[in-house]
């Protein structure tokens, strides 16, 4: 301001600015004044005057515009919103604002705001020295997240901003120092890194729940077809792939009428539930082949638009296994039908025992009573025969229908299938021939060697009846493979010895074989055929742990194939330890005894039907036995304690109404314990064989028998 306003200076003025300085000067050294006349001298003065008064209205001018700026500046330094104090090197406080009273002095009590540092924390005091000294050397510097004190013992966080400013009082730096407080931005920035961490840790939870989806989807035993809203597949999962012989590539944008025929019409247009069972559905391979599946259907309603997802099972194997169950429902039907028979028939083949004994005995007497020469004779010979064809009927009706595990042993089937052949060889058709192949490494097995010679008798009498009058062949094959696991109707699965029986006749048709092994069931005419060869086969092999096959064609021969269980060691011995021990025979009506008088012998016969107690009766009368005999046991029981040394010998049925022989037997022994005593019966079963040894038999009494074969086990057991 001083330059421009002297810049504009009249020449006049600086004339008598010039003379006025320089007359004082020789006025000083006493010279006079010369060169400058009076008038010039006062025009000069008065120049100068003017000059100096408007120098000093600029002056005042100047002075008013500093006084007007130091009081903007006041008013702003102490009406800023921040907190603002002028400090020193030192740390002094040397000014503040009302902002800064407030913010670290809010209390009347609070010390005086002297020196920045203590306002400071101990952990961030250093921090604030090397801040001034950084805005000494730079003229500025910023701090943040500094902790400050505030009255008695609060604490807030705020921003330090220092600048140096110039001071020309005296040689200390001074600085404005702003602190801005960032309590309410580190709260909002806390709760957003709250929020952050909380968004990042939804995030991970929701990247680790569809990465489980992902791998569940994956993983799923069953196809999962997802699809969008243009009905064509967005998830195409592994188990997809297998099911329908599709690569998810493939699949992925596809119709999910490519697989699902028929789809779109069964979805509901607007489900109002989210999941819907479809059933059975029929789905289509790439191949083009179909396969059942059960299908579901799941609705989910997005922002992007619904999907819809599809969870298909395979029933294929599903399937497989119902037939496999209902075919082993069937076979259960079938054995227990077979049980149910074999049943019925054991209790009438007990009646039908007594019945033939009765026929048989009466036979023998009217022999007895009849000349050779009589047309009688001959007559009862037809009798006798066709009553033992009946004996034979009912034997094999007991097989069949017995229960209990039969007398095992360690035998060689081939020992037992030798002696059938040469039993079949005698009635063997001369058309058919007959061929016995036998693995000399075939193990022994655990059998009942009678019923095996049964059950391959009857096998090859079939055979025989299928060739019929042509000219064929029956083989007989004996064998063991390693590992052999054949598919059977029942019993064990492992190792077992293989006797196979096939023939060259007619063979069977599908419908028949599902009935082959049923009692009384036989495509035989009227006459020839009783209906019980297979199904007492049957029954023995379900008694030996074994089963029995058979595979035919029409007009291809048939073949039965039995198998039996390979036993290891400890089997034969559990067996042989288990056996029952016998201190009394098993009389069978194949005894002999030599000799055919009872000596005077007096013998109690106890039996229900009244029948057979009037022969056996009159057959031992003959015999020379003293016979007396009972329908009633408990009649039997109170005649054996009125007289217990009358007696020699007792024989009682095994089946009576309301009482059984066992308990007879039991009176006997205690009424008088060195009776010999018996049991007879048409169905001996391991179990009964044991109560009655247990009950002191001497003997067990197969019937039906013909009276001679009776006389002689009685004398036997005498």
């Amino acid at each position: 301001m001083k330059s421009h306003f002297f810049g504009n200076q009249k020449p006049n003025s600086r004339r008598a600015r010039r003379s006025l300085q320089s007359l004082p000067q020789q006025q000083q050294r006493g010279q006079p004044v010369t060169g400058v006349s009076l008038s010039q001298m006062i025009e000069d003065l008065r120049n100068y005057k003017a000059e100096l008064e408007i120098q000093n209205k600029a002056l005042r001018y100047s002075q008013a515009a500093a006084e007007g700026a130091s009081e903007r500046f006041l008013t702003l330094f102490s009406s800023v919103p921040l907190a603002v104090m002028v400090v020193n090197e030192n740390g002094q406080v040397l000014e503040s604002n009302a902002t800064a009273l407030r913010l670290l002095r809010p209390q009347e009590s609070d010390r005086p705001l002297d020196f920045l540092l203590p306002l400071v924390s101990a952990e961030h005091a250093n921090r604030v020295r090397q801040a001034l000294a950084g805005a000494k050397e730079t003229g500025s510097h910023e701090t943040s997240e500094v902790v400050f004190l505030c009255g008695a013992n609060a604490v807030f966080t705020g921003d330090l901003h220092i600048a140096r400013i110039e001071n020309g009082e005296d040689e200390l730096a001074h600085f404005i120092c702003a602190i801005i407080d960032q309590s309410p931005l580190l709260a909002q920035r806390q709760a957003l890194q709250i929020s952050t961490q909380e968004l990042q840790q939804r995030n991970q939870e929701l990247q680790q729940s569809q990465n489980r989806l992902a791998s569940i989807i994956n993983s799923s035993l069953d196809a999962i077809v997802c699809i969008d809203g243009a009905q064509c597949i967005t998830i195409f999962n592994p188990s997809a792939e297998r099911l329908f012989e599709c690569p998810a590539s493939q699949a992925v944008g596809s119709p999910i009428e490519r697989f699902l025929p028929g789809m779109s019409q069964k979805l509901p247009a607007n489900p109002t539930v989210s999941h819907v069972q479809l059933g059975e559905i029929t789905g289509s391979k790439t191949s083009g082949d179909s396969v059942a599946l059960d299908v579901s259907v799941s609705f989910e309603h997005q922002i992007e638009g619904e999907t819809i997802t599809f969870f298909a099972h395979d029933l294929t194997r599903h399937k497989g296994m119902e037939a496999h169950r209902q075919a082993l429902e069937a076979q259960l039907r079938e054995s227990q039908k077979m049980q149910a028979i074999g049943t019925m028939a054991g209790g009438i083949a007990h009646d039908f025992n007594n019945i033939i004994s009765a026929i048989l005995g009466n036979i023998e007497l009217a022999r007895d009573d009849t000349t050779l020469n009589a047309s009688a004779f001959v007559s009862l010979g037809e009798i006798d025969k066709a009553a033992r064809r009946a004996r034979n009927l009912v034997r094999q009706i007991l097989t069949f229908s017995r229960n209990e595990a039969p007398k095992l042993s360690l035998i060689q089937l081939a020992d037992v299938v030798r002696e059938a052949v040469h039993l079949i060889k005698i009635a063997l058709p001369p058309l058919i021939d007959l061929v016995l192949q036998i693995d000399p490494q075939t193990p022994a097995v655990l059998a009942d060697a009678t019923q095996i010679e049964q059950a391959v008798l009857n096998l090859c009498a079939n055979a025989i009846h299928a060739i019929g009058e042509q000219r064929g062949r029956i083989s007989i094959e004996l064998g063991y493979k390693l590992g052999d696991q054949p598919e059977r109707r029942g019993g064990a699965r492992g190792h077992h010895v293989r006797l196979v029986v096939r023939d060259t006749g007619c063979g069977i048709e599908p419908e028949t074989q599902l009935h082959v092994f049923e009692p009384f069931f036989t495509t035989k005419p009227v006459g020839q055929g009783t209906g019980l060869g297979l199904a007492v086969v049957h029954g023995i092999m379900r008694t030996h742990q074994g089963s029995v096959d058979v595979a035919s064609a029409p007009g291809c021969g048939s073949v039965f194939t039995l198998y039996f269980p390979v036993p290891d060691a400890t089997a034969v011995t559990a067996t042989s330890s288990n056996s029952p021990t016998t201190s009394a025979p098993v009389v069978t009506a194949s005894a002999q005894f030599a000799g055919n008088q009872g000596a005077g012998r007096h013998v109690m016969y106890v039996d229900d039907d009244a029948a057979l107690v009037f022969l056996v009766e009159r057959v031992l009368r003959r015999k020379g036995f003293e016979v007396t005999t009972f329908t009633d046991p408990r009649q039997a029981v109170a005649a054996l304690q009125a007289q217990p040394a009358s007696f020699d010998l007792l024989v009682t049925d095994y089946n009576m109404p309301g009482y059984s022989g066992i308990e007879l037997l039991q009176e006997a022994q205690l009424i008088r314990s060195d009776l010999p005593v018996a049991l007879t019966s048409g169905y001996i079963t391991a179990e009964i064989e044991r109560s009655a040894l247990q009950a002191g038999a001497r003997a067990l009494i197969y019937k039906p028998n013909d009276v001679t074969e009776l006389a002689e086990t009685l004398l036997k057991l005498l």
